[in-house]
């Protein structure tokens, strides 16, 4: 999923119920990546994998306390390191400059102001929405001038700064007029990075940074994943791609497979190809699989590739009961993967050269899916109608589904509302929805959650963060 941070920049704008799961009934997430930081808190969806899986506990489906940072801003990426302290990267209404903020989420105090803030280059609206956190706790992103960027954070006479502890300059290999538009390390410390035009990139931890163009009219709208065989993960608006590091140290193709793109961009998407961030999931090692939701005509399909090899494992229908098309991440955990359906969703508006949607616009009927992997191929556990207005996250601690889902009708009004939606995966049912406060302000616009620590959600909106606890 590419969230819609660069939208919103465009537009200036308790207890698991009993019975619950726990993590061994979802099976392994991969080992942690040793050059980030915190498992579950340190990208965006949640480790290296994009697995959207955490092992932390959420608030769960008893009362909730809400609070607000009305920080005006867009912040689709929070993160959080080992200090426990939050790390988000936002954009100002005002000026729509990329802002970095620190906050504290276990403050029992009155909230609403960041402890820190630090403004970085301004690029295209296609660079800057994916960053990580690495094992020091620093925010690692690119910015608008394609520079590698690591970003600490320290206390100096009783108050805290943000500051740029290293650069790494990639003008040299970034074309101007492209901007980053994933990253993510992999287990030998290379950071990988993939353009909005098509091109892949490494940063060894010593050394000249290498890249590959990939096919022309080949597009990177979404995040990029590692596993811990060495492999990168890109889905383009054309294809999947497997990369590793080779023998001269730059990136090579391990495999490529080509998926259904559609006939053009549907409404609730922002390119016209998958909308997926690729996951890595599965029983054995949490990353013996691959996948991700094409974007077919009618209706879409999950795909799942063997991860090293691209066989295709399984091809599979889903989001039959909704919207049959998404901008999200699908959750991958053992060998169950969940998507969520963002067809029809109203983004104020979609990047420079996403094309027409077809239709120009639909209802946002939502809807879930969960297909799970076995011997035989795929099959459909559950499908459901929720209409979930973030990107949901699974707790493999106390074995619940967490997400926004918007409240009205269908065909959707600035009127509408939200509500904080615990679900139970087993079967796809809602176990509790609780309403959030606000209206239009506080939408989520199908961003990441956080899952911190102390069974806290940090939600990002189109006007700042708000805390769910």
């Amino acid at each position: 999923m590419r969230t819609p941070f660069v939208l919103l920049a465009a537009c200036a704008l308790a207890l698991a119920p009993s019975g619950a799961a726990q993590a061994a009934d979802w099976g392994p997430l991969a080992p942690p990546n040793p050059h980030l930081g915190p498992v579950g808190t340190s990208t965006m969806h949640g480790d290296a994998g994009s697995s959207d899986a955490t092992p932390l506990a959420g608030p769960g489906a008893g009362s909730i306390s809400v609070a607000a940072y009305p920080l005006a801003s867009a912040c689709p990426t929070i993160l959080q390191g080992a200090d426990g302290l939050a790390v988000a990267l936002c954009t100002a209404i005002l000026g729509q400059k990329p802002t970095v903020h620190l906050l504290d989420p276990a403050s029992d105090g009155p909230i609403g102001t960041s402890l820190a803030s630090l403004e970085l280059a301004k690029g295209s609206l296609l660079g800057g929405v994916y960053a990580y956190l690495d094992n020091a706790d620093r925010l690692v992103a690119v910015d608008g001038d394609r520079k590698l960027v690591r970003i600490g954070h320290s206390r100096e006479s009783g108050r805290w700064r943000l500051s740029v502890d290293s650069t790494v300059d990639l003008s040299g290999v970034i074309p101007v007029g492209d901007n980053v538009t994933g990253l993510v390390p992999d287990w030998s410390g290379n950071v990988w990075f993939a353009t909005g035009k098509g091109v892949v990139g490494l940063v060894p931890p010593s050394g000249a940074p290498a890249t590959l163009g990939l096919p022309a009219g080949e597009q990177v709208a979404n995040s990029i994943s590692a596993a811990p065989n060495g492999a990168v993960a890109v889905a383009t608006t054309h294809a999947l791609y497997e990369l590793r590091a080779g023998a001269n140290g730059g990136p090579e193709i391990r495999w490529r497979a080509d998926y259904a793109r559609g006939s053009a961009r549907k409404p609730g998407q922002l390119s016209w190809g998958t909308g997926s961030t690729p996951t890595y999931f599965g029983p054995t090692n949490g990353a013996d699989y691959l996948t991700i939701v094409d974007n077919a005509d009618d209706q879409v399909r999950l795909l799942v590739f063997r991860s090293g090899s691209g066989e295709l494992v399984c091809s599979r229908p889903v989001l039959t009961k909704g919207g049959a098309g998404s901008e999200n991440s699908p959750i991958g955990v053992g060998r169950s993967v969940f998507v969520a359906s963002t067809y029809g969703y109203p983004y104020p508006a979609v990047p420079e050269g996403a094309g027409p949607a077809v239709p120009a616009t639909a209802p946002f009927t939502g809807g879930m899916t969960r297909v799970d992997v076995d011997e035989n191929g795929c099959h459909t556990v559950w499908e459901n109608t929720v209409r979930s207005a973030a990107v949901p996250h699974l707790s493999t601690a106390d074995g619940n589904l967490y997400t926004v889902s918007r409240v009205g009708p269908d065909t959707t009004t600035p009127l509408d509302g939200y509500a904080f939606t615990v679900l139970d995966p087993e079967t796809g049912a809602v176990l509790s929805d609780r309403p959030l406060p606000g209206t239009i302000v506080d939408d989520p616009l199908q961003t990441s959650a956080l899952l911190a620590t102390g069974g806290r959600v940090l939600q990002g909106t189109i006007t700042g963060i708000l805390r769910i606890s």
